[in-house]
């Protein structure tokens, strides 16, 4: 019985082992488990939408910014002009996912954004800005997007 005992116990220690030995000899990794040269070069910030306005010349954007702070974001429309454009404009369907702003950089710059909206336009995200305000200078010469904080 003694030694149906050791073999069990040895075979154990070498399942728990096992994990020691997993890794390739050529390859290390980083403290947070990713092997260097695959970290990517892009990292995302996302908030919340507030309220989004269609304009002619492109949305005005009002984000959320910490616990009671609003924040303002000017898309122009020549940004979702293409496929490969700075900006895409995404539908949400049904559900409880509340609408938001991924904006992408690339080595610490502005790459590209996506906007995730409601389909329906009777959300409460949806607004409308009046007839006798003008924001066209607002959307001239945007070349990148910087989130406050």
């Amino acid at each position: 019985m003694r030694p149906v005992r050791f073999f069990l116990a040895a075979l154990f220690v070498l399942m728990l082992s096992e994990g020691l030995f997993a890794q390739s000899d050529g390859e290390q990794r980083s403290v947070s488990g990713i092997s260097p040269g695959k970290e990517s070069e892009y990292y995302y910030i996302n908030v919340d939408i507030e309220t989004i306005y269609p304009y002619r010349l492109g949305y005005l954007i009002i984000y959320r910014k910490g616990a009671n702070g609003i924040g303002r974001a000017y898309i122009p429309l020549e940004w979702f002009s293409d496929p490969t454009g700075k900006a895409k404009l995404i539908n949400l369907g049904p559900g409880r996912i509340w609408p938001h702003l991924t904006v992408y950089y690339h080595n610490g710059e502005f790459s590209h954004c996506r906007v995730f909206v409601r389909r329906e336009a009777s959300h409460t995200t949806w607004g409308n800005i009046p007839l006798n305000v003008n924001l066209d200078d607002r959307f001239q010469g945007i070349e990148t997007l910087e989130l406050e904080f």
